[in-house]
């Protein structure tokens, strides 16, 4: 049995204009000790996916349904009350922009030891020595000083370290960690990457890492989930997903990745047109309108037809959501020329 088994997890939003349907029908399975990496552009479901895991779309107006299974129990049908109970101590969250999720007016410390009395019984001394030893398990220099600062005393780096530390205080089995990377510089990317894997080995935890940067899916991830307007569309082993994709989306997002050791004057490839609206999605395949292979499809199936996700030619557990019956081919031959040389050897 798997860790997580998300099953047709579907979050609509009724707004005046109509439902958004931020969440499709997604499933997906993870297990102990292993890291899914979410891809896809702003838009696509990946972050309202996993914030409805931490029940954080309860008492709100979201039409939500489908399965959320941790350890063989539903998220979605436990009360308000146990769901409490589990957010923070059995599944936790690191947010985009900590200094957002941060309280400006309470230190760093008193933060994090309030995430960690929330679930056990101490005094407020035992909790503030807790944040001490985490803080200086996540890299913050003179942890027993600085955990009295505020949010904006830290750097961009440190507050992201300080989340992290917050998040893992109660060594949940599962962490969701939302563009962990984002605004920070390359080395200190590299820095936050590496805590996570080592984080991960010591508390054995899973995690799902969402993110737009297809080098921290190559550095961290074990599996791949492609999400494009609320569903998933290829979905396999992290190698499998950045040297075979067989999805003509998964084939645009690597084309866009700049090759740095190419020509500096040659252009980005980037994905025509822009992402759909969830209000109003288009019809069959929702990224028929932007895609330039939808020519290699025999008739009207792209624009009527939803494809279903299932094994592509390569089989296993590769599966993709699109009508083209030979992308391999299709890749190897057309697009695998214009895909930066460095990330595939790489892997």
């Amino acid at each position: 049995m798997s860790f997580l088994s998300v099953q047709d997890l579907k979050v609509h939003f009724p707004t005046q204009d109509g439902v958004v349907k931020a969440t499709d029908g997604l499933s997906f399975d993870l297990q102990k000790g292993q890291t899914l990496g979410i891809v896809g552009e702003s838009g696509s479901g990946k972050s309202v996916s996993s914030s409805t895991i931490l029940g954080l779309h309860r008492r709100t107006r979201a039409k939500v349904s489908g399965q959320i299974l941790l350890e063989g129990t539903d998220l979605l049908t436990i009360s308000d009350e146990e769901m409490r109970q589990r957010r923070g101590k059995d599944v936790a969250m690191i947010f985009q922009d900590p200094l957002s999720a941060m309280h400006p007016y309470y230190t760093v410390g008193n933060q994090i030891a309030e995430a960690y009395r929330v679930h056990n019984d101490v005094s407020k001394r035992a909790a503030r020595t807790r944040a001490i030893e985490m803080l200086d398990r996540v890299g913050i220099p003179q942890p027993d000083r600085r955990v009295d600062d505020y949010p904006h005393q830290f750097s961009g780096g440190m507050r992201q370290r300080a989340m992290i530390a917050m998040g893992l205080i109660n060594n949940p089995g599962l962490l969701i960690a939302d563009e962990p990377t984002t605004a920070l510089d390359v080395t200190v990317q590299a820095q936050i990457l590496d805590l996570l894997q080592d984080l991960q080995r010591e508390f054995d935890s899973a995690i799902i890492i969402i993110t737009h940067d297809l080098g921290v899916v190559a550095e961290m991830a074990d599996n791949v989930l492609v999400m494009y307007a609320g569903r998933a569309v290829e979905y396999g082993a992290c190698k499998e997903i950045l040297t075979h994709p067989e999805m003509p989306y998964t084939w645009g997002l690597l084309s866009s990745v700049p090759d740095v050791a190419g020509d500096t004057e040659a252009k980005l490839l980037p994905i025509p047109g822009n992402p759909p609206s969830l209000l109003n999605p288009p019809s069959g395949c929702a990224f028929h309108p932007r895609c330039t292979h939808r020519d290699k499809v025999q008739g009207d199936l792209c624009t009527t037809q939803l494809p279903d996700l299932v094994p592509g030619p390569r089989g296993g557990t590769h599966l993709k959501r699109c009508h083209i019956a030979n992308p391999d081919v299709i890749y190897a031959q057309e697009i695998l020329p214009e895909i930066a040389p460095d990330l595939v050897e790489e892997l």
